[in-house]
């Protein structure tokens, strides 16, 4: 694994090891920055399977302790080369939203057991279809790995500003208030990270989402009585409620495992890029492969399937931090907080608008990476073409989703995304458009 060449100095290499008090803090920064992506789906699944709040607590508490499991296993990576699981670069994994709308058919069907029996079966073909990232790697030039980065990121900044204007659907969406809060957030991020000296800039991301946290403490938007009635530990345990396996629970998956695929091949390429690392072909089929093996064994505990989040690739360029221990003590911390209702509750209740004022500048920070790997290559006609192509569709299918619902079920869930779409196309334009050899 070679180093690249690259603007932002970082502080910490990946294979460097920070002191635990730092490791800690900037672990948590990465708990903090995914732990909205981490609750929402167990909060969605439960919604849909009409769960009681004990078993809705229960649905969060195994995410959490899955996802902290699985982040170590990608981080640390581990097995032989023939079954390698695990890229061995920093990596946050949680449950994952391109599950949510088969998942919504199969509970129907055949309640909690079947959608845990559904998504393990078809993790298998993940991990099939990781032997074969190799050999398709050869299509994801510069050209297309730049789309898919700037892709990333600009897409998720919907989300980013969902938060920073109170959330989705929430009733004071878009209040002077929760912008307000968002904006004093991310001027915090921005200041100490450009001005911070030594560790006082690595630690923005928390620094100014700590203000603000306290800010909405003191102004009476932190509902302290659900963090005072949470209880103080709970020991993690095996699927207490039940598992399915039948083959017709798992077909409905199956465009979502595809769909992962492709986003987690982009975010493989985006780590090696904010890491500064020349990413082998092996490494992202092992990457590939942790997805996979994570979504087996989570429904084992009672979680459903777990992905890579690209948001917490942003962190490493903003704190200039690429360790893969800070990694491995983010999901030991995720693990003792599935243990801890009441710590966990203390973040779950964060403010969406603090979230949003530090995801603003992480998302970008994403999109940023992606434009200097554009910035690497020839803006011939032909690059222009898949690069304005890749992003016109990827995001034209973020901003207008709805735009694929008449296609056939398949097609509309590997289309879904905007990441997906927009990956695909660039990857179809790649093999259809012919480098033209320049005669000089």
């Amino acid at each position: 694994m070679q180093e690249k060449e690259h603007a932002i100095k970082l502080r910490y290499q990946v294979e460097d090891s920070p002191a635990l008090i730092e490791s800690v803090v900037l672990g948590f920064q990465n708990v903090i920055t995914a732990f909205g992506g981490l609750v929402a789906v167990p909060l969605i699944i439960a919604g849909m399977a009409s769960s009681s709040v004990e078993q809705t607590a229960y649905l969060i508490s195994v995410a959490l302790f899955v996802s902290g499991l699985v982040s170590i296993i990608q981080s640390r990576g581990f097995g032989p080369r023939f079954f390698r699981v695990g890229v061995g670069l920093p990596t946050i994994m949680g449950t994952d939203f391109a599950f949510i709308g088969p998942a919504q058919s199969v509970i129907a069907l055949g309640g909690l057991p079947a959608y845990f029996g559904g998504t393990m079966l078809a993790a298998l073909l993940e991990i099939v279809m990781s032997y074969f990232v190799k050999p398709l790697m050869r299509f994801f030039p510069p050209v297309v790995t730049g789309s898919v980065i700037t892709l990333m990121g600009a897409t998720l900044m919907s989300t980013a500003m969902d938060w920073a204007a109170g959330g989705a659907g929430a009733p004071d969406y878009g209040d002077p208030t929760n912008l307000g809060i968002a904006v004093l957030v991310f001027l915090i991020v921005v200041l100490f990270n450009h001005y911070g000296r030594g560790n006082w800039s690595s630690y923005a991301i928390l620094i100014g989402m700590g203000i603000g946290y306290l800010f909405c403490l003191f102004m009476g938007r932190v509902d302290t009585d659900q963090i005072l009635a949470a209880a103080w530990f709970r020991m993690p345990s095996f699927n207490q409620i039940g598992i399915d396996f039948d083959w017709r629970y798992a077909l409905p998956f199956l465009s979502g495992y595809l769909v992962t695929v492709i986003e987690t091949v982009g975010v493989m390429q985006t780590l090696g890029e904010v890491t500064q690392r020349e990413l082998s072909d092996e490494q992202v089929a092992a990457g590939v492969r942790a997805d996979g093996f994570g979504s087996f064994i989570a429904p084992l505990f009672g979680s459903g399937p777990a992905a890579t989040f690209s948001q917490n690739t942003g962190l490493i360029p903003l704190t200039r931090n690429a360790s893969r221990k800070v990694a491995i003590v983010a999901g030991l911390i995720m693990i003792v907080l599935s243990m801890s209702p009441k710590l966990a509750t203390v973040i779950s209740v964060m403010p969406l608008p603090v979230l949003g004022g530090a995801g603003v500048l992480m998302l970008g920070t994403v999109a940023a990476s992606g434009i200097q790997s554009l910035s690497r290559i020839s803006f011939d006609t032909r690059n222009l073409i898949i690069t304005a192509s890749a992003i016109g569709i990827g995001l034209g299918v973020s901003f207008r989703p709805e735009i694929t619902q008449g296609l056939p079920s398949f097609l509309a869930g590997l289309f879904s995304s905007g990441i997906s779409a927009g990956t695909i196309v660039a990857l179809v334009l790649n093999v259809l458009l012919k480098e033209r050899k320049t005669l000089r």
